[in-house]
């Protein structure tokens, strides 16, 4: 006796985009790039994410992302020298035991709520245990963001030794905790939704320095369909 059996498919094609990427190449004190923000960094909670590679891990200290104002360091995202991730909001930070940053690109992922003092880490769409941390605390605005150094004033007194060295690429930023689903999405190449504190594709990026700018492809989910296909089975 002949029965139908559905079988269902997904079947998924992938496309790519051009996004620009920087790449620190040496230890220096002199190279960075700052990064201009879209709105005011007065915030009660974030998602920041980055695409990341380099191969100073467990060598020492680096700098990954610098926000400081005045008179702190607003908001610090640090590959420690033991290995872990942290991130530093004006005092003790936040750390996380995850594999080592290293040659082959990362999908990073921070996140934090003011209200609740959640705080999270993704690593290429996987993500950590929560962690509470400065429950009712406000990031100040009125600072600059830079990639590739450690600022302890304003804008100035780097180390080189703590710069970053590598290729850093992605950086968005948005006000809000996004949803896990979401996170993992832009892992995979999702372009939406823009960070509204920083969107990569329309930033004002400004170089200083040995820093390189280059163009690669980022592979993207175009459409994924449900495919049934009826075939007739013996039994």
């Amino acid at each position: 006796m002949r029965l139908p059996v559905i079988l269902f498919l997904i079947t998924a094609l992938a496309g790519s985009v051009p996004i620009k990427t920087l790449v620190f190449p040496t230890e220096s004190c002199t190279s960075f790039v700052e990064m201009i923000p879209q709105k005011p960094m007065n915030l009660t909670a974030f998602t920041l994410c980055m695409r990341v590679a380099t191969e100073l891990s467990s060598q020492r200290e680096i700098i990954l992302f610098a926000y400081r104002t005045g008179n702190y360091d607003e908001l610090n995202v640090w590959g420690e020298l033991d290995g872990r991730l942290s991130f530093y909001m004006a005092g003790n930070p936040v750390l996380f035991k995850v594999p080592e940053l290293r040659a082959l690109i990362t999908h990073l992922c921070v996140t934090w709520d003011s209200t609740s003092g959640l705080a999270v880490l993704f690593l290429d769409g996987k993500r950590s245990l929560s962690k509470i941390y400065k429950k009712d605390h406000t990031v100040s605005p009125g600072g600059r963001v830079i990639l590739g150094q450690d600022p302890d004033i304003y804008l100035g007194d780097f180390d080189k030794h703590q710069n970053f060295v590598g290729e850093i690429c992605d950086v968005n930023m948005w006000d809000v905790v996004l949803p896990d689903s979401v996170i993992q999405g832009i892992f995979a190449g999702q372009r939406e939704p823009r960070g509204n504190v920083f969107d990569w594709d329309s930033t004002e990026l400004r170089i200083n320095g040995d820093v390189e700018v280059a163009i690669r492809e980022l592979y993207t989910p175009v459409w994924a369909q449900n495919v049934v296909i009826n075939i007739e089975a013996d039994v």
